[in-house]
C-alpha cells in the first residue's frame, strides 16, 4: 500500500491505458495471429538437392556409306567417246586472252562492235551520238584552227568550287578512267570503269530526255585509259589491262579494235597538236620513250603511221622502284609528267627530256580505291592535280617544285582518285571515285 499510496496521477493513469490496451489486442488475438506468423516464418526449410537430368539421348541413325565406284570398274560403257584419236596438244601459244573475251565477243573475234550491241542502258543513245555528231560539224564549219588547241590559262585555285548539280554516279563500281570532251560548246565527260564499261554524261542535259547519261560495254576488263582529239571528236580511243585498245566511230556507231597485246595497258596519251601519235603505258619500274611498244614493263610514244616496222633506239628510260602506271604530257607539249607506285611524281622536261625532278606524294589507297598514280596537268605547265585520302585533290606546282593547296568541299563524300581538266574552259576539273561518282569542280 504504501508503494501504490507514492504513485503519481500521471503513473497511474499510465497503467490503466497498458491494461486498457492489452485487454483490447486480447478481444481482437493480434498476440496469437503475430507468433502463428512468427512460427511459420522461423520454420527450417527442407534442404533438397536438385540434379540436372539430361534428355534421353536418341539413337543416331547412320548414313550408309555408298562407295563410289567409277563405270570402268562396273564393267559398263563410258558415257562420252572421249578425245579424237589423232588428237594433239596446240604447240603455238594461242594471241587472244581469255581476259580478252567479252560477252560480245568470241574468241575468234575481236573485231568491231556496235554500238547497239555494246549499249547496256535502256534509253536510246540517239541523242548522244547527234549531239557529238552536231559538234563535230560545227567545229568543221568554224574552220579556227586556234579554238582546236588547247586553252592554255592561268586559274585562280582559291575560287575554284563544287556545286550539287554537278554531281553525279554515271556507271557502277570503281571508275579507273575519266575525259572531257575537248570542245568549248560541250561539256560532256567519258569515263571507264572496273567492269569494261564506257559512260557517258552530258553535264548540260536539261532540254534532253533522261538524265544524260549512257553507258556501253566495249571491253573485257577494266578500262585504263581514253582519249579525245580535238581534231577528231567523233573518234573516242579507249584502251583496257587485257591489252586491247579500241576506237569509237561515233558517226559509223561502232567499236572498232585498233590494237590488241598480251601486255596490260595502263595508260594513253596523245601529243596536243599531233593526231597520230599514240602513247601506251605498261609499268613495271621503267619508263622508255620511243615509237614502239615494248614488254618490259615501260611507257613509249607510238606513232601509229609506223606501225609494224622495227623498233627504234629509245630516246629516254627512266627506272623506277615500283611500277609505273601513267605518264601525261603538259599542256604544251614540253614537259611528261609521270606517277608511280613508288610514291614519287617526276615532271621531264627539255628538248630531250634530260631535266628532271622527283616529288613525293603518297600514292597508296589499299585494294578497294584506285590509286592515286593519275597526276594530270592542269590548263598549263604550273599545276599537276592528283587524289589524296582525305577527300581532296592535292594541286602541285612544277615552278615550286612542292604542293601548294588541296581543293576540298563538304560536297565531296568520296575520295577522288581520277582527274581530267577541260581543255577549253579554265577552272572545270573533273574528279572520279571508286563509287562510279563523277564530281566537277568550276570556277
Amino acid at each position: 500500500m504504501a508503494s501504490s499510496q507514492k504513485m503519481t496521477d500521471y503513473e497511474r493513469k499510465r497503467l490503466e491505458n497498458i491494461k486498457r490496451n492489452d485487454e483490447l489486442l486480447a478481444s481482437l488475438k493480434i498476440k496469437s495471429k503475430l507468433a502463428d506468423l512468427s512460427a511459420s516464418s522461423k520454420r527450417p526449410r527442407a534442404e533438397t538437392k536438385s540434379y540436372k537430368v539430361s534428355p534421353e539421348k536418341k539413337a543416331r541413325f547412320e548414313t550408309p556409306i555408298v562407295i563410289r565406284r567409277s563405270l570402268r570398274t562396273q564393267g559398263k560403257a563410258p558415257d562420252s567417246p572421249g578425245l579424237k584419236d589423232d588428237f594433239s596438244e596446240p604447240t603455238k601459244k594461242s594471241t587472244t586472252l581469255k581476259s580478252q573475251i567479252s560477252p560480245n565477243e568470241s574468241p575468234k573475234k575481236l573485231g568491231p562492235i556496235s554500238m547497239r550491241d555494246a549499249n547496256t542502258c535502256t534509253e536510246s543513245d540517239e541523242t548522244l551520238v547527234n549531239k557529238i555528231l552536231s559538234v563535230c560539224k560545227e567545229s568543221e564549219l568554224d574552220g579556227d584552227g586556234e579554238k582546236k588547241c588547247r586553252v592554255r590559262a592561268s586559274v585562280d585555285l582559291e575560287a575554284m568550287e563544287l556545286e550539287p548539280e554537278n554531281i553525279a554516279r554515271v556507271v557502277p563500281n570503281r571508275i579507273l578512267s575519266v575525259k572531257f570532251f575537248p570542245s568549248a560548246d560541250l561539256r560532256m565527260v567519258a569515263v571507264g570503269n572496273k567492269f569494261g564499261d564506257l559512260g557517258f554524261w552530258n553535264v548540260d542535259y536539261e532540254n534532253e530526255d533522261g538524265d544524260g547519261i549512257y553507258m556501253y560495254r566495249p571491253h573485257p576488263s577494266p578500262v585504263s585509259a581514253i582519249l579525245i582529239h580535238p581534231f577528231s571528236l567523233n573518234k573516242i580511243i579507249s584502251s583496257c589491262y587485257g591489252g586491247l585498245v579500241r576506237s569509237l566511230d561515233v558517226e559509223k556507231e561502232t567499236f572498232g579494235l585498233v590494237y590488241s597485246t598480251e601486255d596490260a595497258i595502263f595508260s594513253m596519251s596523245q601529243q596536243p597538236d599531233d593526231v597520230n601519235s599514240l602513247y601506251l603505258g605498261e609499268g613495271h619500274g621503267v619508263v622508255s620513250i620511243w615509237d614502239e611498244s615494248s614488254s618490259d614493263g615501260t611507257a613509249c610514244i607510238w606513232d601509229l603511221r609506223k606501225l609494224g616496222k622495227s623498233k627504234p633506239d629509245s630516246l629516254k628510260v627512266i627506272t623506277r622502284e615500283r611500277a609505273v602506271h601513267s605518264a601525261y604530257f603538259s599542256p604544251s607539249g614540253g614537259c611528261l609528267a609521270t606517277t608511280s607506285l613508288d610514291d614519287k611524281i617526276g615532271v621531264l622536261s627539255g628538248a630531250n627530256y634530260e631535266d628532271e625532278f622527283l616529288l613525293y606524294h603518297y600514292n597508296q589507297t589499299g585494294r578497294w580505291l584506285s590509286s592515286f598514280n593519275r597526276g594530270v596537268w592542269g590548263w598549263d605547265d604550273s599545276y599537276i592535280f592528283v587524289g589524296n585520302m582525305k577527300r581532296g585533290v592535292d594541286v602541285i606546282s612544277t615552278e615550286q617544285k612542292r604542293l601548294v593547296t588541296t581543293l576540298e568541299s563538304p560536297h565531296m563524300t568520296a575520295i577522288p582518285c581520277r582527274f581530267d581538266p577541260h581543255p577549253f574552259i579554265p577552272g572545270m576539273l573533273a574528279g572520279a571515285t571508286s563509287g562510279g561518282q563523277v564530281y566537277i569542280w568550276t570556277n
